[in-house]
């Protein structure tokens, strides 16, 4: 039965180690459409962080990950900020 029991408890804690390592791994600007994974890890080592990266100008990463993904990212952020549309209920 102990046998039994530490193999249940190993294989419970390796599939939470993979989940909380597949989480570290994730950011939010994997999210955005058009932006591959080369890109976002060209921005986050250039800029740190996701939060440097919404603040940075579409300049600052255009000189790093190119004109058109840096419009993307811009974009991403800019609709994320927007209000939402007025609604008359």
């Amino acid at each position: 039965m102990q046998s039994i029991r530490d193999e249940a408890h190993r294989f419970a804690v390796t599939f939470h180690r993979s989940l909380r390592n597949t989480r570290q791994l994730t950011s939010e600007l994997d999210a955005i459409p058009g932006v591959g994974e080369k890109t976002v890890r060209k921005l986050l080592k250039e800029f740190g962080s996701s939060e440097r990266v919404r603040t940075a100008t579409e300049d600052q990463l255009a000189s790093v990950a190119g004109r058109a993904a840096a419009r993307k990212v811009k974009a991403h952020y800019a609709a994320a900020e927007a209000p939402p549309p007025f609604q008359i209920v």
